[in-house]
């Protein structure tokens, strides 16, 4: 069974559009002790949503987790991991921070929680939640 998770970018620095276009990409550049332990947790065939930072603050696509994790190659620190990640689509609708965090349901989501991570697991039922949100079937 798949997990799900929610990957944070910049996008004045990398976006979903760029990840389309390139079609996968090593999710790199987490240096957050807890961020990592989510990246650790990861694993081939997990799911997530690809979330732009800064002024945007929404989901905008789906991507899917392509690799178990592993020593990031470009550093030379082992506890510094990536996986490989692979644009599967756009989001319909794009979730705002502003829609997830009016919506009761996601009180302990830890976007809201840990605003500051850029790696966080989401649940069965939030990934529900959110792909109604954003117009998946």
């Amino acid at each position: 069974m798949s997990a799900y998770w929610l990957l944070k970018t910049d996008p004045d620095s990398y976006t979903f559009a760029d990840l389309e276009r390139e079609g996968k990409t090593i999710w790199d550049g987490v240096r957050n002790a807890a961020a990592l332990k989510h990246l650790r947790a990861m694993r081939l065939g997990d799911v997530a949503l690809i979330y732009h930072t800064g002024a945007e603050r929404q989901a905008v696509g789906l991507a899917e987790i392509t690799s178990a994790p592993y020593p990031n190659p470009q550093v030379g620190d082992p506890k510094l991991v990536v996986v490989d990640v692979r644009a599967s689509r756009r989001l319909p609708h794009p979730i705002t921070l502003a829609a997830i965090k009016a919506d009761a349901f996601f009180a302990d989501f830890a976007l809201i929680r840990q605003g500051r991570l850029s790696v966080v697991p989401v649940s069965s039922a939030q990934w529900e939640r959110l792909m109604q949100m954003a117009g998946v079937a």
